[in-house]
């Protein structure tokens, strides 16, 4: 045990220097957590994203280790307080308050007055979350944002917000994804148990949280759910846009079709990714596809940034339901992004095999969308090797390199009862429907291509 907290402590003391050095190449220092959050170069420098994901990989594992077992289960069972108090300082303007009094803090009793808020409620929950590093306390009940509270800012006045409550979080994407976690994300968790042991009663633990069959998408449409829908819109702007496009430029890989040969982006929402495809292999044609509302933002999103592509037909805006058959057939690629992992297995397989009915023998499949990993090491896989992850850190790399995505695989659960799928489940899924995985290019976004089978 000896030798792994060593090693452990060895990790974290390297990647340390790491980090400090690829700040220094930049003339930067690393920020300090007691400060605002300010964009830099080095939030997207390859260098710093290594040496980030390694200290907290063994910070994480030093601190289970040496931690008595008790307190991180006492620690773990109650982190819904977390996604609770996040929330409520989100959808009580807290952090926006907070932001007046500058790095002097603003006292409890004044944050109170402002938001509506009970001090006694508020100076528990802000030192609740300040013990666990989110806020400064800078001296008794008086309180700073940090690097990590600043994050949660919305862009909008609260002036604005009281004119227009329906556009409270947009353009703060993240404000609005701690918002949507501690409401439908946290309501809907709470019906695992009901679910798992009744699968039959309802569509997903979303279902038995709000009472409705309709899926969250649908239901985001009814008469008085005009936030949740503008909300969940608001926490996925630009949700494609965090991804380098070389991903699905190399994924695509253009330069191996023909001229005029179809691209069918399914699912495509307004075609982001087909615009990016479209500068890069302008010898293709694409066709966008997607549900009503979808399609009727994409016209105006391809008439803002390449207004010649609809009008000459290199791409078509086509309204389709992946549930239904296939209306392009023989394309050379039909793709989707961040589709199946929205959908159970036999959802999925259905949407593949509506795609194999149209494809030809030489058409391809490729599914560009978050890979789960084992938490060991998986002798079998193609994407991982065990040299590139350091003794005795876990192979995924723990909350480091698996955290986000074990996450969204919780939340695609609780409101689909969907999944984020491994290697080998992705090549179970496609053989059913007809499909032979051929390749697997893991990342952000993992790539993989197959072949009609």
């Amino acid at each position: 045990m000896a030798d792994a907290l060593d090693s452990l402590v060895n990790i974290i003391a390297s990647g340390v220097e790491n980090l400090k050095l690829a700040y220094s190449e930049k003339g930067e220092s690393i920020p300090s957590l007691d400060d605002t959050f300010l964009p830099s170069a080095l939030d997207d420098n390859a260098k710093a994203i290594d040496a980030r994901r390694l200290i907290v990989a063994a910070a994480a594992q030093l601190l289970s280790t040496v931690r008595f077992p008790v307190e991180t289960l006492q620690e773990r069972a109650s982190e819904l307080h977390v996604t609770a108090a996040l929330g409520l300082v989100v959808d009580f303007d807290v952090v926006d308050i907070i932001k007046e009094g500058g790095v002097k803090g603003v006292h409890v009793n004044e944050i109170a007055a402002q938001s509506g808020i009970d001090p006694s409620h508020l100076a528990r929950i802000l030192r609740y979350l300040a013990t666990r590093h989110i806020f400064r306390e800078i001296t008794p009940n008086v309180f700073a944002n940090n690097r990590i509270s600043s994050l949660l800012l919305k862009t909008k006045t609260r002036e604005e917000v009281k004119a227009e409550p329906i556009a409270k979080f947009d353009g703060a994407q993240l404000a609005a994804y701690v918002s949507f976690w501690a409401d439908t994300g946290l309501k809907s968790s709470a019906h695992w148990a009901s679910f798992i042991q009744n699968p039959e009663g309802a569509s997903a633990p979303f279902n038995i949280a709000f009472g409705t069959t309709a899926k969250m998408w649908d239901w985001f449409k009814e008469p008085g759910n005009e936030l949740h829908s503008r909300r969940f819109i608001a926490s996925m702007a630009g949700s494609g846009d965090r991804f380098p496009s070389e991903i699905f430029v190399s994924g695509i890989d253009g330069n191996l079709l023909n001229k005029d040969d179809i691209v069918v982006d399914v699912g495509g929402n307004v075609g982001s990714v087909a615009l990016v495809l479209f500068k890069a292999y302008p010898h293709l044609r694409y066709v966008v596809q997607d549900l009503d509302r979808q399609i009727e933002a994409a016209q105006e999103y391809w008439n803002n940034n390449a207004p010649e592509a609809v009008v000459s037909g290199q791409v078509q805006l086509q309204l389709h339901d992946f549930f239904t058959p296939q209306p392009v057939k023989n394309a050379a690629i039909y793709f989707l992004r961040t589709i199946v992992h929205d959908w159970p297995d036999t959802d999925a397989k259905r949407i593949l095999i509506n795609l194999r009915d149209a494809a030809s023998s030489s058409s391809k499949l490729v599914i560009f969308d978050r890979l789960a990993t084992y938490s060991c090491h998986n002798p079998s896989s193609h994407t991982t090797s065990p040299s590139e992850v350091p003794s005795p850190l876990l192979s995924n790399l723990g909350i480091a390199g698996a955290g986000f995505t074990t996450n969204i695989d919780m939340l695609m659960f609780s409101l689909f009862n969907g999944k984020e799928r491994t290697e080998v489940e992705f090549k179970e899924l496609g053989e059913a429907a007809g499909w032979k995985l051929e390749k697997v290019t893991p990342g952000p976004l993992a790539t993989l291509v197959f072949s009609a089978a």
